[in-house]
């Protein structure tokens, strides 16, 4: 928290329209760079869900995605040419303007190529869920990430600004998975899918972390410790049934594997500023993996919530 306080310094207000948040909105907050294709699908996606307002970091872009978020009524934007690695990852921006704008909150902290399926969601707004959440007492709610790609090589598949990215990226891997329990912060760890089978088959114990917990109903004393991956206190991390039952998540649809992925992986590796020296950049850039086609005979297309939750990759637990 501390760390968040002094980071925040870093952020420079570039569009502050926080004064038009209402007591009950839910709120999403990102840090971007370099993501102005992405972002008209992805506001509109979660405009629809029902989030009013969007506060967004913006890391030194160079591509007008600040000049675009800037035009956006419902957007407040803060930007910085800040160290990512040495903000923890972007997590520090983030903690420091959700304790100061997110508390009594939903807030919802996801990536822009990050889009949350969650049970009902084709039928329910997302204040559906909150509203049951907070008739529940659940404070925080889970959700796996789900790698999806194309069939084929991924720069056969033109993306283009506004469109939906699973209409080509719409298959994704069924099983493949580990879970584990962290000893330190009580979250499930989880890992697997095409990333684990293509680009750390040799290491899959090196393979990226799957396991999100992207929508709380924030406090100003409540901090992400590494991404959304954990929080602190350490109850927020209990989005799980310790004795087997199954306790309400959803999904995280990852549209990472698009035509402008070996662009945006080589720009990152250079810029070397994710974890452990950016390990999961080197291994996207190996070129025996370059434009890899991410599919196989196990890959299942997406259909809608309910298949995932057949799957076992999200649940309805309780709610009806």
């Amino acid at each position: 928290m501390l760390r968040a306080v002094w980071k925040s310094r870093e952020l420079q207000s570039v569009r502050n329209r926080t004064a038009r948040i209402k007591p009950n909105d839910v709120l999403l907050f990102c840090t971007a760079r370099n993501e102005q294709i992405r972002l008209p699908y992805f506001l509109n996606y979660y405009r629809d869900m029902g989030v009013d307002h969007f506060i967004f970091v913006d890391n030194a872009s160079d591509d007008g995605t600040d000049i675009y978020l800037a035009d956006q009524e419902d957007v407040s934007l803060w930007r910085t040419d800040g160290s990512y690695r040495a903000a923890t990852y972007g997590v520090d921006w983030l903690n420091g303007l959700l304790r100061r704008y997110g508390h009594g909150h939903w807030t919802l902290v996801v990536d822009p190529d990050e889009f949350l399926v969650y049970p009902f969601c084709d039928t329910r707004p997302v204040r559906a869920l909150t509203d049951w959440l907070d008739e529940s007492g659940i404070r925080s709610f889970s959700a796996m990430l789900l790698d999806m790609y194309p069939k084929g090589p991924l720069n056969t598949q033109t993306y283009t600004a506004g469109c939906d990215p699973f209409e080509s990226a719409c298959w994704f891997d069924s099983g493949n998975y580990t879970l584990k329990k962290n000893p330190i912060y009580g979250n499930l760890w989880i890992q697997g899918g095409p990333r684990s089978r293509v680009f750390f088959a040799d290491r899959p114990e090196q393979a990226p972390a799957l396991n999100k917990i992207p929508l709380v109903k924030w406090n100003w004393r409540y901090t992400y410790v590494s991404s959304t991956h954990a929080l602190l206190p350490r109850g927020l991390n209990q989005v799980y049934e310790d004795w087997g039952g199954e306790k309400a998540s959803g999904v995280l649809m990852h549209a990472k594997f698009l035509d402008m992925f070996q662009q945006k992986a080589t720009e990152e590796l250079h810029r070397r500023q994710h974890f452990a020296g950016s390990a999961e950049y080197l291994a996207y850039a190996d070129p025996e993996t370059a434009q890899p086609d991410l599919w196989c005979e196990w890959s299942e297309k997406y259909k809608n919530w309910h298949q995932l939750d057949e799957l076992g990759l999200m649940s309805k637990g309780n709610w009806t």
